[in-house]
């Protein structure tokens, strides 16, 4: 099947998830833990790019197809799903927060997917992602991205100041105040944009047909 180039990529983003996964999974002794973190970062930053222009190219080149459409949003959900479970099993002290985490986008994908099903094959709208869809995305990506190189940047920032001092610092990095408060509000944006959708178009769901 010939591809065009914004499902190329597209294609491209679905393909590198189980990478993403496959490097955050690996145990210690063969990739170190901060290593792991940076480039599964790298990775899920990559994915997150592809995402932004699949979508310019397919719009400015008329490029736009049933296939984009469908695949598209998957590749999308796949990329943020995936790159949760890695958070989930690669930080301890972040496990509670990415299992609320996952159950709050996992519920809020299932319900707007399925009134968006319901909507456009009842009533033949298509919805389109509105401006609380794309800054939950954005959101999202920014909280998964700070998530894994939070811990990074404070062991190179705890190195640095060690080399200019001299001295041993005894420093925490379970501690991660900037991955609390990016999660925090992209699960703000996640669920508030999820509730908005179902607002708009909840007149459409006809409970006698």
């Amino acid at each position: 099947m010939k591809m065009n180039l914004p499902n190329k990529l597209t294609v491209l983003r679905l393909c590198l998830v189980p990478v993403i996964l496959l490097v955050g999974m690996l145990p210690n002794s063969i990739i170190p833990h901060y290593v792991s973190c940076v480039v599964c970062a790298v990775l899920f930053i990559g994915t997150a790019v592809t995402d932004m222009l699949d979508g310019k190219i397919a719009r400015r080149d008329g490029l736009i197809t049933d296939f984009g459409k469908f695949l598209d949003p998957v590749a999308d959900k796949f990329m943020v799903i995936g790159a949760l479970f890695v958070l989930l099993h690669k930080f301890d002290n972040l496990r509670t927060l990415m299992i609320f985490t996952l159950i709050i986008v996992v519920f809020r994908e299932l319900a707007v997917t399925s009134m968006r099903l319901v909507v456009s094959t009842g009533e033949g709208i298509v919805i389109a992602a509105n401006s609380l869809g794309k800054i939950k995305t954005v959101s999202q990506i920014v909280a998964i991205s700070t998530a894994f190189l939070e811990p990074v940047v404070q062991v190179i920032f705890k190195i640095i100041i060690e080399l200019v001092t001299g001295d041993k610092l005894f420093w925490r990095t379970d501690i991660v105040p900037l991955t609390w408060a990016s999660v925090a509000f992209s699960l703000v944006m996640t669920v508030w944009s999820g509730v908005n959708y179902i607002k708009s178009y909840w007149k459409y769901l006809d409970p006698e047909k």
